[in-house]
């Protein structure tokens, strides 16, 4: 696949109407309408979203379904490089009940299976929230469950991207923990302003590790806003990350309302004028 420095792309389902009236989740019977709306705003790619429910009728796990989504990401010009695999805010690979975390182990190696076929470079795996890895024993159960995970990863060239809430040292410390650079990081700009993170500290405990990057705008404590009306400190996260020479894609994530067109391409004036 043809990858271009920095493709820039929006998270599924910012450009249609809300599924089922969730405010992120993969658009089930009408996800291809996207591709030619993303296309018409200029963007490269959109960031697949593998969702708990109805995970089955997700192209990404159905047995023909990468062939779909490459047929409709051709007839748009619009790839598919990214993944995030919301599935496991609900049953993460570090959950206490062995049952759930094998079956979900499964989920991965289906999902990296598939992602070979359609090139993905990332697969993001959210640890946050309700996924959020508590204490010690949380994360060696994560880093314990995502060994065997990472020698797939390796064989199908895609990055198994951490998106947390950890603290900047502790987080390079668990992916110290991993001797593969197919684990990195998912950086969300939104996440780390809510969570209070400066991001120049962030960048420099594991800037080299960010594979994904997520622009978002959230206030301390509290959820997503307009971009530039929040706590995001997006001067000084871009300052950090120049030097890095990050090669992976931009991927809004912003504010969205009940549409999502019209509040997404002023965001996407708003960042395109200022960082991207």
């Amino acid at each position: 696949m043809n990858y271009p420095a920095n493709p820039l792309g929006v998270m599924e389902g910012r450009l249609l109407p809300k599924y089922q009236g969730r405010y992120q989740a993969h658009p089930v019977g009408y996800w291809q309408d996207e591709f030619p709306r993303a296309a018409e705003a200029g963007l490269d790619c959109i960031e697949f979203i593998l969702d708990y429910n109805d995970a089955e009728a997700n192209p990404l796990l159905r047995p023909d379904g990468p062939d779909e989504i490459l047929a409709v990401s051709e007839a748009s010009g619009v790839k598919v490089y990214t993944v995030c695999a919301d599935y496991f805010m609900e049953a993460p690979l570090h959950h206490p009940d062995q049952a759930v975390a094998a079956h979900s182990q499964e989920m991965l190696r289906r999902l990296l299976a598939h992602g070979g076929k359609l090139g993905l470079t990332d697969i993001v795996i959210p640890c946050v929230d309700q996924s959020t890895m508590a204490d010690a024993a949380a994360q060696d159960r994560f880093v314990q469950r995502m060994q065997p995970l990472v020698e797939e990863a390796e064989k199908a060239g895609i990055n198994l991207s951490l998106e947390t809430d950890l603290a900047p040292q502790p987080f390079a410390d668990l992916l110290s923990r991993f001797d593969s650079r197919r684990v990195t990081v998912n950086y969300d700009t939104g996440n780390s302003a809510a969570l209070g993170f400066d991001p120049a500290e962030e960048l420099a405990c594991y800037g080299g590790r960010i594979s994904d990057i997520h622009i978002k705008d959230r206030v301390l404590g509290g959820g997503s806003v307009v971009l530039g009306t929040g706590n995001t400190q997006f001067e000084r996260f871009f300052m950090a990350l120049r030097p890095l020479d990050y090669q992976g894609p931009f991927i809004m994530q912003a504010f969205r309302d009940d549409e999502g067109v019209a509040i997404f391409r002023q965001q996407l004036d708003w960042v395109r004028q200022r960082y991207l």
